[in-house]
């Protein structure tokens, strides 16, 4: 089996980004750590929130981890499809917006 560009044992060694920028880093895990806290929305909410936003980015291992925590959580399975479902209308109806652009463009090239 081919393995992987993306090796999920990576995502157990993202503290060690603190070694070659140390005021950086920890400026970062703060900061990221403060982000998830309780506070207007709920741990669970914001961990929804960052698993939808994860298949956004694209980030195998944010899926990873975020699948993880929405589980502990108590997030089921049809909650996160529904997240990943949101995300694509999102992704899919910011791609087809663009064809305004398009439009436009078109119609003042072609007059």
């Amino acid at each position: 089996m081919e393995k992987s560009y993306y090796d999920p044992a990576d995502l157990k060694k993202f503290g060690k980004i603190v070694e070659w920028s140390e005021e950086l880093g920890n400026s970062f895990f703060e900061y990221y750590g403060k982000v998830f806290e309780e506070g207007s929305l709920s741990a669970r909410e914001k961990s929804l929130i960052a698993l939808a936003v994860s298949h956004a980015v694209q980030c195998p291992y944010c899926i990873d981890a975020y699948t993880g925590d929405g589980l502990q959580r108590g997030i089921t399975k049809e909650e996160m499809m529904e997240a990943v479902h949101v995300t694509a209308a999102i992704k899919g109806g910011a791609a087809l917006v663009h064809g305004v652009q398009m439009m436009n463009k078109y119609n003042k090239l072609s007059m």
